[in-house]
């Protein structure tokens, strides 16, 4: 972007800074600029280059290079009717690296709109580089010890590693991050919600595709079971608990060409205080998640509202007052 906020193009990416930049783009000839600028064309975004997987002196391998894939790229620019369809209005690039092995791949979403008019007619573009990796080794903190501290991260084990329990997060336009989600804080009851786009399922999937991409956007990387303690440790499978899944009925109801879909994720955690009255420590008992579904008529629908909800359950139960309870302490 240039000091007046306009495009400039050429602007290079810093390895794993994760950031995003707006600018804008004014047309002096639409017609011509629709079908000539490869700016407003998402294949020039992906397409005849690719990346290097770490930094090379030497002669560059073809096994050092890592093709930009698009996921569900949109077709090319044309002018109908005084206006020009299909133009880049977002680029999204996902980086997946890996330690000393550097990046693993990239993928390149878009989205595209219309734009009317002719001399002075103006885009908003916006520029997404996100780096990630799918490395588990490394230790969280704990979240407390042993009982939860509230607002403390809700810890999950999956494939051996312990994770922060997560739930949907949003973009600034309200649709669905692919990678961001926000952390259940224990004791703090959490809704949030966001729009999937369902434009990577073929219009002739089934749907069974279209239930399974809406159930992995809302559970997330779900992790075998919860920790019953915020200083769990993985290897232990005693200070686990399980998590109870509830689906909801895949039948559609008065409507034979409809699918059922999940839209929302409640998710009940019940806990409790064990111990001393005077350092009761918060552990959690269980936890279950409720899936509830509605009928979605076409495949082809634009995006489909989801919605995710974290209620925790206090069912401590405290134990009668003893004769002494005044000089000593009852355990809980």
């Amino acid at each position: 972007m240039g000091a007046s906020g306009l495009c400039v193009d050429g602007n290079p990416a810093g390895f794993l800074d994760s950031k995003s930049t707006s600018c804008t783009r004014i047309f002096a000839n639409l017609s011509e600029s629709c079908v000539t600028d490869p700016a407003l064309d998402a294949a020039s975004y992906y397409r005849d280059f690719s990346v290097l997987k770490v930094p090379v002196n030497d002669t560059i391998v073809q096994s050092m290079k890592v093709k930009v894939t698009a996921v569900a790229a949109p077709g090319v620019p044309h002018m109908k009717d005084n206006t020009c369809h299909n133009v880049v209005s977002q680029v999204i690039y996902e980086i997946e690296f890996s330690g000393t092995r550097g990046i693993q791949s990239v993928s390149v979403r878009f989205k595209v709109s219309s734009v009317s008019g002719s001399a002075g007619s103006a885009l908003q573009q916006r520029f997404t580089f996100r780096f990630w990796t799918r490395s588990l080794s490394h230790t969280l903190p704990r979240s407390g010890n042993p009982g939860y501290i509230p607002e403390a991260p809700v810890l999950t084990a999956r494939s051996g590693a312990t994770q922060h329990m997560s739930v949907l997060q949003s973009e600034g336009d309200g649709s669905c991050s692919r990678f961001l989600r926000h952390t259940v804080q224990f004791g703090r009851n959490t809704r949030t919600g966001c729009k999937l786009s369902l434009s990577q399922i073929p219009e002739d999937s089934s749907c069974s595709q279209a239930q399974q991409q809406l159930r992995r956007a809302l559970q997330g990387p779900r992790g075998a079971g919860l920790a019953v303690t915020g200083s769990a440790r993985s290897g232990r499978a005693e200070e686990w608990t399980p998590v109870l899944i509830q689906n909801c009925s895949v039948q559609a109801v008065n409507c034979t060409s409809c699918c059922m879909v999940p839209v929302t994720l409640e998710i009940q955690i019940l806990w409790t205080k064990v111990g001393l009255l005077s350092n009761p420590q918060a552990q959690i008992l269980g936890a279950r998640y409720l899936y509830q579904c509605q009928p979605l008529k076409f495949l082809s629908t634009s995006a489909v509202p989801l919605a995710a909800v974290v209620t925790f359950m206090d069912v401590t139960e405290w134990a009668p007052p003893g004769p002494a309870a005044s000089a000593l302490e009852t355990p809980i």
